[in-house]
């Protein structure tokens, strides 16, 4: 239950982060609009959120979903304008003199610029989701590793909520190592060969 819950509100934080944080970086309108609420979000304590989705949601599947996005949401997005910022310009001028399409070049010189930005906030954003998530389930889950915490504290039964706090720092540990390091290895793969 906690890592579908996650995930969901960790890709609902991809899905409304990144174009939010495109905006942000192409755009100075958009960017000076974006930019207060944005930090504003990325400022607020996860202990908030987790309270916030309890009170608005209650004991459900949406309470961690919600809170987990919102918590994950500007980190994606900060990091993502920062990497639009950061295109070389140069090899957007040159493209467009080779009668490159705004498709192409968007694919073959912003999208690579970007990635690496997009990673760092997925990073990020990744481990900050799981606490979050967690702790949402804390105060407002019938299921998941944040329910089996709380329900083996008020049991004074310590073996166990420190049995499911390892197994969580095992399964995040378990994510970073087989799926994140090795995601970033496979997608840049680029950048070993142009080091060599």
């Amino acid at each position: 239950a906690s890592i579908v819950r996650v995930i969901a509100g960790f890709l609902a934080a991809i899905a409304i982060g990144t174009p939010v944080g495109f905006l942000m970086g192409r755009s100075r309108y958009w960017g000076n609009f974006l930019q207060a609420p944005v930090v504003v979000a990325g400022s607020i304590p996860g202990l908030t959120y987790a309270v916030m989705a309890f009170v608005v949601f209650g004991i459900s599947f949406w309470g961690p979903v919600v809170a987990v996005g919102l918590i994950s949401m500007p980190y994606v997005a900060i990091n993502v304008a920062e990497g639009v910022r950061g295109v070389d310009r140069g090899l957007v001028n040159m493209s467009k003199a080779y009668h490159r399409s705004e498709h192409q070049i968007f694919r073959d010189v912003v999208v690579p610029s970007v990635l690496p930005f997009i990673f760092a906030g997925v990073r990020l954003s990744f481990s900050l989701s799981w606490k979050v998530g967690t702790l949402t389930e804390v105060f407002g889950s019938s299921k998941g590793i944040g329910f089996q915490i709380r329900r083996n504290f008020q049991l004074f039964n310590m073996p166990a909520v420190i049995a499911w706090v390892l197994l969580f720092c095992l399964f995040m540990l378990l994510i970073e190592r087989l799926v994140l390091v090795r995601s970033e290895r496979r997608l840049f793969r680029w950048r070993q060969w142009e080091q060599d």
